[in-house]
């Protein structure tokens, strides 16, 4: 719509003759005629006047509507800050999947009986005013300082590799049926 109609209709809505529209904007009957007929625009200073007396703003005197610009750029922040939370939604998922996919594999690493720990023994007994040091793990590893063939042999034999405990305690009873003492 033209600026012309635009004052004619609003002049009209307001039931102004172009007579009592022009004393209160400062101007003649015969420009507000020339305004409506769209031979002539009012200034600036005279659409403030306008716009005051027909109580609508300069953008929408002059049908400058700014309403669909501002709805597009609220319905595009909209969409923009719907495919961000989509975005986070999906980071925050795969998170969650991974840290159930690491804490499924530790479990079945733990449970498996992969974790092959090597652990080792040492003690030292005594036997006739003589210390042996003995030292074994689960590596299969064994050694007996001073001892003779086979003693060495018959401690080895008493090594259950697989369970140090069970070997420390074996070892302690071989020395104690004759006679010694372990620490």
């Amino acid at each position: 719509m033209s600026l012309g109609n635009k004052i004619l209709e609003l002049r009209k809505k307001k039931g102004l003759s172009q007579e009592q529209l022009g004393e209160k904007v400062d101007v003649t009957r015969q420009t507000i005629s020339n305004w409506e007929l769209n031979e002539t625009t009012p200034n600036p200073e005279q659409l403030k006047l306008l716009s005051s007396v027909l109580n609508v703003s300069i953008d929408e005197l002059l049908d400058n509507n700014i309403n669909n610009i501002l709805v597009d750029k609220v319905s595009n922040t909209e969409k923009l800050a719907g495919m961000i939370i989509k975005i986070i939604k999906f980071i925050g998922i795969a998170f969650v999947i991974f840290l159930i996919i690491d804490v499924i594999a530790l479990i079945a690493f733990c449970t498996s009986g992969k974790l092959d720990v090597e652990s080792s023994a040492t003690t030292v007994c005594k036997l006739n005013n003589k210390q042996y040091e003995i030292e074994f793990g689960t590596d299969k590893y064994f050694k007996c300082e001073n001892c003779t063939e086979e003693m060495n042999n018959e401690i080895k034999n008493l090594v259950n590799f697989n369970n140090i405990d069970s070997s420390m305690k074996n070892v302690e009873n071989y020395f104690k049926s004759k006679n010694g003492s372990c620490d």
